[in-house]
């Protein structure tokens, strides 16, 4: 026989018990001799079949599996148009649309500036026309990367509306939720907090199921410098009638929204602690990061901040400076699912904790529920709308949760019947002054 000539020989092994030696079939089942793996599958295909028979089975469980999904991996799919319109009562929304019907949503706004947000959308449309939308990591490096100028909050909002409307059409494309793309749900539900500033609208949501709420500092006027001892009582007055009325087991956040100057911050922190507020959130402006590690240095109670934080860069100040053990970054403003979900890691390795802000709209609070769905440490999800009039099913809370959504992408749908009355609006932030000598105040 030439030795350059192969001739394919057909191999029959026959591993019963009663063909197996006796030492050998006393030998406990590895992974070199467990008949039902995959690895052993091929490789006896490899043996008795032949090279061919076996890429013919790997081709057809790949081929299975794909046609499980919408829309296969293999198919194209494409970026067809970016669509904006205003919603009151002062969000914009954000549909992406794909050649193969899928529509991705989202929310790329930064409240006041709703116009402004929809034209750097349009601005953003060229790159991501004609685009495979699946890309969502790599469409978010090139929209903040190729901006010479990066950050901000216009940029990092649009940024992150077509973030989320991305992965939702990646998950509606894939048939599973977002979170099932990030390993699965680290939760079975998700807790949520509501707004309140009176005792008897705290009572009324509890019985509505909340059991977490945030509210503001007690005033009769804006916050002076330095404020006087009438001031601060009122202030933790206030809020200890939210405390009687919500009882011991109910959680109160308290947002300064960075309107109080640091001296009055300090006094109103310490009149508040017997309270135990579950949070002091924004106690000065998030910009002035070394007087807010100073003040979470001088009280027991938790430092939050995020709102007007952008991006992971943003938030490394906060974490190593040890000015906030929670972070609140918007959905919205941040840098979308793609980036609060990285800066949860790096908050994670702080041991600092993750209570995403929103005082939007339903696509936000669904996006901040698959990111929740997905990080280990999340402690509570804001909300203004679980969606009644804007989406077909809203969200239900039960007991203080939201459970998880099953369906595909974000897990919601728009209810376009509803929204046709609340397109459009012209609303504009707050314009405040003082009473006593007209100088701007912060809100």
């Amino acid at each position: 026989m030439r030795p350059d000539i192969l001739i394919p020989v057909q191999v029959t092994i026959d591993r019963s018990p009663e063909a197996l030696s006796a030492k050998e079939a006393k030998m406990p089942m590895t992974n070199s001799n467990r008949p039902l793996s995959r690895r052993n599958m091929l490789r006896g295909l490899a043996t008795s079949a032949g090279l061919a028979a076996a890429m013919q089975w790997e081709h057809d469980a790949e081929a299975a599996a794909n046609a499980e999904a919408p829309v296969p991996a293999r198919d194209k799919l494409k970026v067809t148009k970016l669509e904006t319109f205003l919603v009151k009562p002062r969000w914009l929304f954000l549909k992406i649309h794909t050649n193969v019907g899928i529509v991705g949503l989202g929310e790329p706004i930064t409240e006041g500036r709703a116009k402004t947000c929809a034209e750097a959308v349009a601005e953003v449309a060229p790159y991501l026309v004609g685009k495979d939308p699946r890309r969502v990591v790599h469409h978010w490096q090139a929209i903040y990367r190729h901006a010479f100028y990066r950050g901000g909050p216009i940029l990092t909002s649009v940024l992150s509306g077509i973030d989320q409307a991305l992965w939702d059409i990646k998950g509606k494309a894939l048939g599973v939720p977002i979170y099932e793309l990030f390993g699965g749900p680290t939760r079975d539900r998700v807790r949520v907090y509501a707004h309140s500033s009176r005792p008897d609208d705290l009572k009324k949501k509890v019985q509505q199921g909340f059991r977490a709420f945030k509210t503001g500092p007690a005033t009769r006027r804006p916050a002076r410098i330095i404020e006087n001892p009438a001031a601060i009582a009122y202030a933790a007055e206030r809020f200890a009638a939210l405390r009687e009325a919500a009882g011991p087991e109910v959680d109160i956040g308290i947002d300064f929204h960075g309107a109080v100057p640091p001296p009055t911050a300090k006094l109103l922190i310490k009149a508040l602690e017997p309270y135990q507020p579950m949070f002091i959130e924004e106690p000065v402006q998030c910009q002035n990061v070394d007087v807010m590690a100073e003040i979470a240095r001088g009280t027991h109670l938790p430092i939050a901040t995020g709102e007007r934080i952008f991006t992971k860069w943003g938030f490394r100040e906060i974490l190593e400076k040890k000015a906030a053990v929670i972070l609140q970054p918007d959905l919205c403003h941040a840098g979308g699912i793609t980036e609060v979900r990285l800066i949860a890691g790096m908050a994670e390795a702080y041991y600092a904790s993750i209570a995403p802000h929103n005082p939007l709209g339903p696509i936000s609070l669904a996006a901040g529920i698959q990111l929740a769905a997905s990080i280990p440490n999340f402690l509570c999800q804001e909300q203004v709308s679980l969606g009644e009039g804007y989406l077909n099913k809203p969200f239900t809370v039960e007991n203080g949760y939201i459970p998880l959504p099953d369906g595909p992408g974000l897990g919601i749908e728009l209810d376009e019947n509803a929204l046709a009355g609340k397109i459009d609006h012209d609303w504009r932030n707050r314009e405040s002054y003082d009473a006593d000598d007209g100088s701007v105040v912060d809100w």
